[in-house]
């Protein structure tokens, strides 16, 4: 049984939860998400909150747990937003937002230009690429394919890494003593 699944979920103020048949369409004050419906879920919408339960026979009982998240984080989406920083360090590495694209210079012989995915806002401050949206999986899989166009080297540092993210600095050739 899950401990996760169990917990009610409960609405904001101002977030308004309809069911169809097999979605849930959440709208809120900075926009909607809909979300398929699991067939093993069962989605109950009472006294301000969220009520998930599994299906009377369901085999597939992990995914109680994985949807009530996933219903959660559509709330706090369209309520407060979700939000990745990204750090970019190197001798003439730069980025901007041009239009509707994030255009990066990363030491390459091309500038990379990143097309701005719908529901998604990049801003960059000096060394900084903050990338906002209110779908959590959305923002996420933007910020991880913006860090694989420059992964951070473990000698100088170099690249672009999560803001919370360590790199675990390795030393160079010059350490090295001889006997």
């Amino acid at each position: 049984m899950s401990r996760v699944g169990k917990q009610p979920i409960k609405i904001s103020e101002g977030v308004e939860v309809k069911l169809d048949d097999d979605l849930i369409l959440i709208k809120g004050p900075k926009g909607e998400l809909k979300q398929k419906l699991h067939p093993d879920i069962e989605v109950e919408v009472k006294d301000k909150e969220v009520i998930i339960k599994l299906k009377e026979g369901a085999k597939n009982t992990a995914i109680w747990g994985t949807f009530r998240s996933l219903v959660a984080n559509m709330i706090k989406g369209v309520t407060e937003g979700f939000e990745k920083k990204l750090i970019f360090e190197g001798v003439g590495y730069k980025a901007n937002v041009e239009e509707k694209k994030l255009v990066l210079n990363l030491g390459y012989s091309h500038p990379v230009e990143i097309e701005t995915p719908q529901g998604i806002e990049f801003k960059v401050e000096r060394n900084t690429i903050m990338v906002s949206g209110i779908d959590k999986q959305l923002v996420g899989e933007v910020a991880a394919n913006i860090r694989s166009k420059r992964k951070p080297e473990p000698y100088k540092g170099k690249g672009i890494r999560y803001e919370d993210e360590v790199i675990r600095r390795k030393v160079g050739k010059r350490a090295v003593t001889t006997e």
